[in-house]
């Protein structure tokens, strides 16, 4: 076993509890004992261990009731109930009360073993979570910065995101976030609102997941009336925000009209409820991110100029991951320790011989990429360690997988200007989809009408299967 375990073996016949401990000892474990109810529930006081196996019929008192105690108390250990032939009635009502499973006696070691390891499997998962749940609330309240300063190739950001912080303009200035989808734009909005207002609230929304429709109401509010649903008043997210950060996810995807808006809102200071009739302050930060190259899609008549350099007051551009592979060994071994504690595993760190794999791929979609295939591994294999013979193929020959082998990054990087890389994304990525543009939108994490855009600025603007489709319907 990974990690061992103290078990407490309540029994009344000595040649049990003196068999287990031998055969339990042999696994590693520490063994005590108890003949009886009463002996147990003070030793489980005094030594806290982590699994109890229990007689159903003890000389003081039942099983049943030991259990009951326990659970009166607080005390979640585990239970592995010990009964004789006749006792099915009585291991059931103690299921009731929590145990975790039970074992007929005469029973075969092997037997025990097998119930012993999962009883205490479980137990290791779930002080895991609740470890990780606790971790968790702890960095929501101000651990951001203190994960970005451990990565080495972030040191120029959280000397940015700390200037922020102690500049007297306070929330007046807007930031704008700019990197490629799974580098941890997120993370580095929540570490400027640690920095910058803690304790107050931190407001979130993805402008391409919400209809613009729907967008302006989630902004700013919306009175009683004001539309058709709008069946009461409602506070938006710069309301909600209050001294805080609201942070505006892809605002790459905003539409133009209502970019206007938030236009003026950064330019007064001020918003107004959709169907209100008087201004109100707006007293939180703003952050914007997006993954798009904004100057190209202000080329493009997608996004306002000046709302841009509005934005823009204070930019900061997150590196792709391989950009700083010398952050992979980092971040590996992070995530490795964070999934060890969250599966109850004992994964060793990052091996020399899967960082040099690992540093040879290009990580398309960045650090969001390495984490999810990192706990994809743990959860399905749970290695002792991750060895590069375990990775997926593509990653094992340093491919990216979305293109067929087209390596666009290459080819943006040494042969042409990156509109025409993005051009021959965008198209091949159709060719692979049969032309379907919903789908290949989706696939390229813009909104539908920026790929009809896109397709007529590059003279594609030939329909899709969805839109002979929808061109059928409406015939």
């Amino acid at each position: 076993m990974a990690s061992k375990h103290t078990i407490l073996i309540c029994d009344d016949e000595a040649t049990i509890r003196t068999s287990l401990e031998e055969a339990l000892s042999e696994d590693g474990h520490l063994v005590l004992q108890a003949a009886n109810g009463t002996t147990a529930l003070s030793m489980l006081r005094e030594h806290k261990p982590h699994l109890l196996l229990l007689d159903l019929k003890l000389p003081d008192m039942s099983g049943v009731d030991v259990l009951r105690t326990l659970r009166d108390e607080g005390n979640t250990i585990p239970v592995i109930l010990m009964t004789a032939y006749g006792d099915l009635p009585t291991a059931v009502e103690a299921m009731k009360l929590g145990a975790y499973d039970f074992v007929r006696k005469p029973y075969r070691l092997s037997e025990m073993r097998a119930k012993v390891n999962g009883a205490l499997k479980v137990r290791s998962r779930e002080e895991a979570a609740r470890s990780w749940a606790q971790r968790d609330e702890a960095a929501r309240g101000g651990r951001y910065l203190a994960m970005l300063r451990a990565t080495p190739g972030m040191k120029e950001i959280v000397e940015k995101i700390e200037k922020v912080g102690r500049s007297r303009a306070g929330n007046q200035v807007p930031v704008l976030i700019q990197a490629e989808s799974g580098t941890g734009k997120e993370l580095v909005a929540r570490a400027i609102h640690e920095v910058s207002n803690p304790g107050a609230s931190f407001m979130e929304i993805n402008c391409a997941a919400v209809p613009e429709t729907l967008l302006e109401s989630e902004l700013f509010g919306h009175e009683k009336g004001a539309f058709t649903d709008a069946r009461s008043a409602k506070e938006g997210l710069f309301e909600l925000a209050g001294e805080g950060t609201i942070f505006l996810d892809e605002i790459g995807e905003m539409g133009v009209t209502l970019q206007s808006r938030l236009l003026r809102v950064i330019e007064y200071g001020r918003f107004r409820r959709v169907g209100g009739k008087s201004d109100k302050e707006v007293r939180a930060r703003i952050v914007a991110a997006t993954n798009r190259k904004l100057d190209k899609a202000i080329e493009e008549g997608l996004f306002r100029n000046d709302l841009f350099y509005r934005l823009q007051v204070i930019e900061i551009e997150i590196p792709p991951l391989r950009e700083r592979i010398g952050d992979i060994h980092h971040l590996c071994d992070t995530f490795i320790h964070n999934f060890n504690e969250e599966l109850g595993l004992s994964c060793k760190p990052c091996s020399d011989a899967l960082l040099e794999v690992l540093q040879s791929y290009p990580w398309p979609g960045n650090v969001r990429e390495l984490r999810n295939m990192i706990r994809r591994l743990m959860i399905l294999e749970e290695p002792d360690e991750i060895t590069p013979e375990l990775l997926p193929p593509h990653v094992r020959e340093g491919k990216n997988p979305r293109g067929g082998g087209l390596d666009v990054q290459r080819i943006g990087r040494e042969l042409m200007p990156l509109a025409e890389v993005e051009r021959i994304q965008l198209l091949h990525t159709l060719e692979q989809v049969g032309h379907n543009k919903s789908k290949a939108a989706r696939i390229l994490g813009i909104s539908r009408q920026t790929l009809r855009e896109k397709l007529k600025s590059y003279g594609e603007s030939a329909p899709g299967k969805d839109d002979v489709k929808s061109q059928a319907a409406e015939a």
